[in-house]
């Protein structure tokens, strides 16, 4: 049964390197390359949202034959609202790292 209380955020709708065909679903300067679950989960906390689940070996439907990771977050605004607000804490974070 669906669960509309809930979103599910996909590492997959961050990653650079796929095309919005392979389930990117922001522009590409607002992603990173092959973003991490823990990187995912810490832009999450640190962009104010309450991660509800995490699952990390289960694969996204459009890449059926790569590993990747979810997060569930309770729904309080539109998804790409909240995907746009996870972005730049996942930007900010991997522009921190590389200085």
């Amino acid at each position: 049964m669906k669960d509309y209380e809930h979103v599910v955020i996909w590492l997959d709708y961050f990653n650079k390197t796929l095309p919005r065909a392979k389930g990117r679903r922001l522009e590409r300067e607002k992603c990173v390359f092959d973003p991490s679950l823990k990187e995912l989960t810490e832009a999450a906390q640190a962009a104010g949202f309450e991660i509800k689940e995490t699952e990390e070996k289960v694969r996204y439907p459009r890449r059926p034959y790569v590993r990747s990771g979810y997060i569930v977050l309770s729904k309080g605004s539109p998804k790409t609202n909240i995907l746009n607000k996870i972005s730049e804490k996942l930007l900010l974070k991997r522009t921190k790292q590389s200085k």
